[in-house]
């Protein structure tokens, strides 16, 4: 202090006050320089941004400043923030112009003209915006420009806004996020206190509301009522709390990851002037916030630490991580980790859970208050701690149902989901009544020293026992027990009481009901010195199982007879069909043609086919040859197959022609309906050689055609018209004739040959054919039995009956 600032010593009193206001004075003079010194760096800052950008010199950089100032109607610290900030500058017409450039730095926020109210006269940008609250806002962003060069991290310049905010613009809460993901951090706040603050610290965004989204659209939102609109999810007890809202991007350098929200109770819209004075306010604040260090984010949770964790508890404790969309929306949970003890209604346990999603393994989660539980303690992170609720999943095509009480907190980004199962108990109780009511049978309990019993209520079933007569003691059990019977089950009885052995006894009693088919099995918990103590056990119930052997013993013993009874008509009828049909031991020579003959009975079945054949020389020196297959198995088809056979050769040697012969054949059968046989049908060809011309005329009737080889070719022939035998009481047959050649093969057959299951009669045809080519290219007696090798490659389910007829060279040897 200078000689001239002591004041006169006029007496004490005066040089106290005197005094006095010398250190007022100086104090005011420490803070003016407190405020220079804070505003300093901001102003140098701004410089240096400056010189980078436009490559000019420190005193360029302060003169382009202020120029930039008074250009925009800003005061100089202003101009420095925005600088800073790299953001796009709000004109305020409302605001004096800057200083003039001869001003030095110091004396700039020195003088405080920064915080001057408007110039008199005409306002420059026309008259204020209604709603507005006169100059003062054009003051107000100075004092808050200079507040922000003392803020120190976000939550002080959310409490800054509030502070230079409340009285302009009616803000009752300023909250400062950050961008997470599709979500928001809160990293600063002011107005709310520590339970609204756990509503509002993580914020997702709404389903749809990406458009309207400020972190992507850069604008400002705001959200009044009648119809709020936020674009994240708001707490709901809060809607109506905080009548409008303001939803401001903090834009830096063209990109917003920060996002201030203005809440107010009042319950009316912004007016322009409040929205044009916010938006000035966030702007003016985007550098301060681009400077400043926000607080780390919080730690995701190592899945591998909270499964150790995880490992050491007790109960059923899991670790979901939410599957979100594209727009940030959590469509399902994945479980992450889970307790050993972890157990869910489809009996899944521990690590067998880990992988698999909510709504993949619970789909009928979906929607319920569970669910909205989940996303809500995952939103808010309050924990959600739902009533006792009954679910039900059907796990392969069986319905489970079960009832659990869960509870859900959030762990970072996670939810920590715990329950307990209250039915567990139920459920075994349950398979247990299950299991004696399917397996017939029921527990038991003879305790030895209180000489009590207990029983199952199954137990009571088995023995068709009144329940209110109360179980029944063992001695009483050798009175209801079958005399046959109660040798075998005392001496059982007496083992295990005296040498605690298990017994496995089956016996019989008689109930109400009739004699019923039982078993015991049973075991004795004896002491130290094996004296028994109680006896424990089951009685089953085997009388179905009893009635069953009995009903399939009686059935085997049928089955038997009847075997017998069959194999005696086989026999029978392979003896009349051998007499009837028998096979020569070689070719046969009949009017010049080697005439060879095959017959296999079926190999499955025991009964005897109607497959027959016949080869004969006429006296006219012709040669007959008839092959033909009787519809069914056994005597009465043996016995139609010899009438057929001796019927049609009769007929042929006396006079009467292929076709006649068919026709009175057909007769034959069609007059057999009425006899005790009953109806038959039958397939056949008749053919007759004439050896003067090599002809054979034949006719069929519904029977397969010959295959004719010749020349390395083979091929079957054209069927003249003919039905089957017994069909139809006016059949039509017609004649066919063939001319052979030398070395010529005809082959007649039955079904039995080419037929296989599950194929058709012309496809087993071409593969005749095919063989008979290689096969049929001389005249070997072992023709016909290579030939059904080569067909048959399955157990015979039918006869096989073929007709091999051979016009040799003239000159070759007969065959042998």
């Amino acid at each position: 202090m200078t000689a001239e600032e002591r004041p006169p010593r006029t007496g004490a009193a005066s040089d106290y006050l005197a005094l006095a206001r010398v250190v007022v004075r100086q104090r005011d003079e420490i803070t003016e320089l407190q405020r220079v010194a804070a505003l300093l760096p901001v102003l140098e800052r701004a410089k240096g941004a400056v010189m980078v950008q436009e490559g000019c010199s420190a005193q360029d950089a302060y003169e382009i400043l202020l120029e930039r100032s008074r250009d925009g109607e800003r005061t100089l610290v202003e101009e420095c923030w925005l600088t800073l900030g790299g953001i796009r500058p709000v004109r305020d017409r409302r605001r004096p112009a800057p200083l003039a450039p001869a001003e030095d730095a110091g004396s700039v926020f020195a003088s405080d003209q920064y915080l001057a109210p408007p110039r008199p006269g005409p306002h420059p940008g026309g008259p204020p915006a209604p709603g507005a609250k006169g100059g003062g806002s054009t003051l107000l962003l100075g004092r808050l420009g200079m507040a922000l060069s003392a803020v120190r991290d976000p939550q002080g310049l959310a409490r800054c806004l509030l502070d230079h905010l409340a009285a302009e613009a009616d803000a009752d809460a300023v909250l400062v996020y950050a961008r997470a993901d599709e979500a928001l951090r809160l990293i600063g706040r002011a107005g709310l206190d520590d339970v609204d603050t756990a509503r509002w610290e993580h914020l997702t965004r709404v389903i749809g509301a990406g458009a309207r989204d400020p972190l992507r659209t850069g604008q400002p939102l705001w959200s009044e009522k009648p119809e709020p609109d936020e674009p994240y999810s708001v707490p709901d007890r809060d809607r109506h709390r905080w009548s409008s809202q303001a939803w401001l991007p903090v834009t830096v350098g063209g990109e917003a990851d920060e996002l201030v929200v203005v809440l107010r109770s009042a319950e009316r819209a912004f007016t322009p002037g409040e929205r044009e004075l916010l938006e000035a306010a966030v702007q003016l604040a985007a550098g301060r916030i681009a400077s400043l260090d926000a607080p780390a984010p919080p730690r995701k949770p190592s899945v591998d630490s909270v499964q150790q964790i995880l490992d050491t508890l007790p109960g059923s404790v899991i670790l979901l991580a939410p599957l979100r969309a594209a727009d940030g929306t959590v469509e399902d949970f994945r479980i992450e980790a889970a307790a050993p003890e972890s157990v869910d209604v489809a009996d899944r346990r521990g690590r067998q859970l880990i992988g698999l999603s909510v709504l993949e393994c619970y789909p009928t989660v979906a929607g319920t208050e569970l669910w909205n539980g989940y996303l809500e303690a995952l939103s808010t992170g309050r924990p959600f701690a739902g009533e006792p609720f009954a679910y039900e999943e059907v796990v392969a095509g069986v319905p489970q149902h079960s009832s659990y009480s869960l509870r859900a907190s959030r762990l970072g980004e996670h939810l920590v989901v715990s329950w307990v199962r209250h039915d567990v108990a139920t459920r075994q109780e349950e398979r247990l009544s299950a299991l004696q009511r399917l397996g017939n049978l029921g527990w038991a309990d003879w305790n030895l020293v209180t000489d009590t019993v207990t029983w199952s209520p199954h137990v009571f079933t088995i023995f068709d026992r009144d329940p209110a007569e109360g179980p029944m003691r063992l001695e009483e059990l050798p009175e209801h027990v079958l005399p046959e019977d109660l040798a075998d089950l005392t001496g059982a009885a007496q083992r295990l009481l005296s040498e605690g052995a298990a017994i496995d006894q089956p016996f019989r009693v008689r109930t109400r009901g009739g004699v019923r088919h039982l078993r015991i099995v049973a075991e004795a918990t004896t002491d130290a010195a094996g004296t028994p103590l109680d006896v424990h056990g089951f009685f089953q119930d085997l009388s179905g199982q009893r009635d069953a052997e009995l009903a399939l013993l009686d059935s085997e013993r049928a089955v038997s007879t009847q075997r017998g009874l069959l194999q005696a008509e086989r026999k029978v009828a392979a003896r009349l069909q051998q007499a009837l049909l028998p096979l020569p031991a070689g070719p046969v020579r009949l009017a010049g043609l080697s005439a060879h003959a095959l017959y296999l009975p079926a190999e499955l079945g025991i009964s005897v086919g109607g497959d027959w054949y016949s080869a004969i020389e006429l006296p006219s020196g012709e040669a007959l040859f008839v092959i033909g297959d009787v519809m069914g198995h056994g005597i009465n088809a043996v016995a139609t197959m010899a009438q057929l056979r001796f019927t049609a050769k009769g007929m042929i040697i006396t006079g009467s022609s292929l076709t006649d012969a068919l026709t009175r054949l057909n007769a034959l059968l069609m007059h057999m309906a009425s006899s005790p046989a009953g109806h038959t049908t039958a397939t056949m060809i008749v053919a007759r050689y004439r050896p003067s011309d090599r002809t054979l005329t034949w006719a069929q009737a519904g029977h397969l055609p010959p295959v004719l080889v010749r020349d390395g070719g083979a091929e079957p022939l054209a069927r003249p018209a003919g039905i089957i035998l017994g069909a139809t009481a006016s059949p039509v047959f017609e004649e066919a004739t063939l001319q052979l050649q030398e070395s010529d093969h005809v082959l007649m057959f039955t079904d039995g040959l080419i037929e296989r299951p599950g194929q058709d009669l012309l496809t087993g045809l071409d593969r005749l054919v095919i063989a008979a080519t290689s096969l049929f290219t001389t005249d070997r007696p072992d023709n016909l039995t290579a030939l059904h090798a080569a067909l048959v490659v399955q157990e015979r389910q039918d006869d096989v009956c073929a007709v091999h007829i051979h016009l040799p060279r003239a000159g070759d040897p007969p065959s042998q």
